[in-house]
């Protein structure tokens, strides 16, 4: 968003969903950022990806932001660098952790990796306690004492040790730009987790449940959206499509089995578009821009999959996205739906994300090799594969009888 900034501006501001910023349209490089959580800060931006906070709004005045941005940029200009910022890289002002991530961390990693608003959010809302120490002050002890509060509050170990992991990638970029000789974190052994885990997957009275649900859901609109119609009739009105017509009432069947029969993340289902998908070669293409790991992946379609998708096109929209929101965009949520369907089909514990165990555990069972299941999967190290590995009884049984 771009604008004059002024106080008038400013008080209008209200926070969104995502961060945003408002740049200054009297003077380049100068902008505004506006986070979820409220929180405005004045910023100054002079080449790419290098970004300074001048301070918050309601601490700083704008006068004094602006007379602040201007000195930032005209340094810029002479020196290549504001000297504000050489002189903290040299030591004689180290940065708080709050400074170091908004001015230095956080523009690194926008450039160079994806989710950088969840990774923001895990930093505030879980280390706001050391924001204000400077980064040379921080110790494994303010580490430690942050990770018992969070096992006292509930957490469990593993997520203990990836709100851990967060803070992690900050201290490392701190030690390799001479911010910090070492981290905080090199004595601080990661809490023991199961890294196998418990898989969940569906039983099979619970999988035909679910196809059970999802059969009389679709039924269910049928007949409302039957009698529907009959009041409008009735009334001489325009009548509604005929559910009866099409191949699904909404996005929720497909969706399903199109999980359940090649693995793919959430993330990776709603961000699935037309062109991904190959009728001809029968084949899904997983694209790196859109991969958790981001490495292109190809799933092959079953016959399920095939025809599911086939008559969701021929139903289709206009969308370029296979399963679009609302609007005709990228889906943000289907949980609503889907708490709905797992209590009609009465089944418990059982999240979007374990679809995915369930497409692995059939393989497995079924005799398919773990690195063929690795592969569908996406999985980068076979670790993550060995998981369903017990799922295979029959191969370690005949492993035994070999001796």
């Amino acid at each position: 968003m771009k604008a004059k900034i002024t106080q008038k501006l400013i008080n209008s501001l209200k926070p969104e969903e995502k961060h945003y910023r408002v740049f200054d349209t009297d003077q380049p490089g100068f902008f505004i950022r506006v986070q979820p959580t409220g929180h405005m800060a004045y910023m100054v931006s002079w080449a790419r990806n290098r970004e300074r906070s001048l301070g918050r709004v309601g601490t700083l005045t704008l006068a004094q932001a602006r007379t602040e941005a201007a000195r930032y940029l005209a340094d810029a200009h002479e020196h290549g660098e504001p000297l504000a910022v050489t002189r903290d890289r040299r030591g004689s002002a180290t940065p708080s952790l709050r400074q170091f991530i908004d001015d230095t961390y956080m523009p690194w990693f926008r450039a160079h990796h994806r989710g950088d608003e969840k990774t923001l959010y895990n930093l505030d809302n879980n280390f706001d306690m050391i924001m204000p120490q400077r980064l040379d002050a921080i110790t494994g002890r303010d580490l430690e004492l942050l990770r018992t509060g969070w096992l006292n509050a509930g957490n469990k170990p593993s997520t203990a040790n990836r709100k851990m992991g967060s803070i992690g990638g900050v201290f490392s970029r701190a030690v390799d730009w001479e911010y910090l000789p070492s981290s905080p974190l090199d004595k601080i052994k990661p809490l023991k987790v199961d890294t196998k885990g418990q898989v969940r997957y569906l039983l099979k009275d619970e999988a035909k449940n679910l196809r059970n649900a999802l059969e009389v859901r679709e039924h269910r609109a049928c007949l409302e959206r039957d009698s529907a119609n009959q009041w409008r009739a009735e009334r001489n009105r325009v009548l509604f499509p005929d559910l009866k017509e099409m191949a699904f009432i909404d996005h929720l069947k497909p969706m399903v089995l199109v999980s359940l029969n090649t693995g793919m993340r959430r993330g990776e289902l709603f961000s699935l578009t037309w062109p991904m998908v190959n009728f001809q070669t029968k084949t899904i293409t997983v694209g790196g821009d859109t991969a958790k790991t981001s490495e292109t992946r190809h799933i092959p379609m079953n016959a399920e999959t095939f025809n599911t998708l086939k008559a969701w096109k021929d139903q289709g929209g206009e969308s370029s996205f296979v399963f679009p929101g609302l609007e005709g965009g990228r889906m943000e949520d289907v949980k609503s739906a889907w708490l709905k369907l797992l209590k009609e089909a009465c089944i418990t514990g059982f999240r979007w994300h374990d679809m995915r165990h369930d497409f692995a555990s059939r393989l497995v069972m079924a005799g398919v090799p773990l690195n063929t299941v690795r592969d569908l999967l996406g999985h980068t190290d076979i670790k993550m594969t060995l998981r369903y590995a017990h799922l295979a009884p029959d191969i370690k049984a005949a492993a035994v009888e070999l001796i």
